[in-house]
């Protein structure tokens, strides 16, 4: 279990991240065209994981169009951007915003990502959604990089996933 902050009051998640090296646990997760998804999907691309509360703050926004941003500019490289939002809430946003290089996915149906992936919070005001995490994947599955931002107000490290991505 790991310990975060919302606003300064200690919030708990349902686990730990991924370890650096290992597989990525799969996932059932839901489109915007509400087909279900799952890592194997995306098999044979570099993944950044962009996870965040709700698309409908402005740190989660600000993160998808930093992301969908750096994102145009890196091969072989797709940005999941996934939240506990209902999937027309994630398109709505993107296409309101012009976003067209990030995919949207949500763990409204199982909630399993959240727990699998052990970022699910459990207590504080946003108990049941998912903590601002970033992971970056490499072509065959294995964790490169991780980060639990401590603070759910503040933004994730933007350069850092990129650079774990170009170490490939």
């Amino acid at each position: 279990m790991a310990q975060i902050t919302l606003g300064g009051s200690p919030v708990s998640t349902s686990g730990n991240l991924p370890e650096i090296g290992s597989k990525a646990p799969d996932f059932k997760l839901t489109a915007e065209d509400l087909s279900t998804k799952t890592l194997n999907d995306f098999s044979g691309k570099k993944i950044l994981m962009n996870i965040f509360p709700s698309v409908g703050t402005g740190i989660c926004a600000q993160s998808v169009r930093m992301f969908n941003q750096e994102a145009s500019e890196l091969d072989n490289t797709i940005v999941l951007c996934i939240s506990r939002d209902l999937p027309f809430a994630q398109s709505g946003f993107c296409a309101a915003e012009g976003l067209e290089n990030v995919i949207t996915l949500s763990d409204f149906r199982t909630h399993q990502f959240g727990k699998d992936y052990g970022l699910e919070m459990l207590g504080g005001k946003f108990e049941g959604l998912l903590s601002r995490v970033v992971i970056v994947l490499d072509e065959n599955g294995i964790v490169k990089y991780t980060e639990q931002v401590p603070e759910i107000g503040q933004e994730p490290n933007y350069k850092a996933p990129l650079y774990a991505l170009l170490d490939e």
